[in-house]
């Protein structure tokens, strides 16, 4: 294999979920941030609730007029 081509691979590197939830794990990156994890995921939490993104749900609901 060639030498110095390959990434620094962090094998502490830290998964930030917007929950608050922190993993750890080994990567490519130091830190990555997301949204979602299986600690808030609907399908693993087993609730039934809309996640929004930036407005989706109001601009279907106002594209279609549905209240």
């Amino acid at each position: 294999m060639k030498e110095k081509i390959h990434p620094v691979y962090h094998s502490d590197a830290k998964v930030i979920c917007s929950c608050g939830n922190v993993i750890t794990l080994g990567s490519t990156r130091k830190e990555m941030k997301v949204e979602l994890c299986s600690s808030c995921h609907p399908f693993f939490t087993g609730e039934r609730r809309i996640i929004d993104t930036a407005g989706r749900v109001e601009r279907f609901n106002q594209r279609y007029n549905r209240k």
